[in-house]
């Protein structure tokens, strides 16, 4: 068995005479003039220039980043009467990392916080802290827990927000 002959006429015989709409091209996405060329190089290089001083700032701001991971190891691990000593000890590390160490080095007692002071935008240690980490290397003794938990508070606010002029 065959199938039967199909029509020599076949489909819908009012499109027998049809053209078929030929699409454009696709849109070119690349800019065409030179105008929006400069435009990408200006934003390119504004863009090159952003990425270069972020990455430039957070890698000067590494010694914060150790002194707050040294911070954190003091605070859970030392007791509370050489915390003190221990603290001012980081703050010089940290203080010697930022500043020139002509201007750092030789610096103790009250001198040392006041210069602590005098690098934040308002001074973090209060007159009793500032006497703990001035007198606390010499004279070390047992902290009340709010004490210390004030102490290492201010240590992390200066920390963080010292100014270095890293900033450029």
């Amino acid at each position: 068995m065959t199938a039967p002959p199909l029509p020599e006429v076949f489909g819908n015989y009012a499109l027998g005479e049809f053209a078929e709409v030929v699409t454009p091209p696709g849109i070119d996405w690349l800019p065409q003039t030179t105008g929006w060329w400069l435009l990408v190089a200006i934003l390119a290089a504004y863009g090159l220039r952003h990425c270069w001083r972020w990455l430039r700032r957070w890698y000067h701001n590494r010694y914060r980043r150790e002194a707050r991971r040294q911070l954190q190891a003091i605070a859970a691990t030392t007791d509370s009467a050489t915390l003190p000593a221990e603290l001012n000890r980081l703050l010089k590390l940290a203080a010697l990392a930022a500043f020139q160490r002509s201007d750092v080095a030789s610096l103790s007692g009250q001198p040392w916080v006041a210069f602590l002071n005098s690098r934040c935008p308002q001074p973090v240690f209060n007159p009793a802290q500032a006497e703990l980490l001035s007198l606390a290397p010499y004279r070390p003794g047992p902290l009340a827990d709010a004490v210390r938990t004030d102490l290492v508070a201010a240590c992390a606010h200066w920390i963080r927000s010292h100014d270095n002029s890293c900033d450029d």
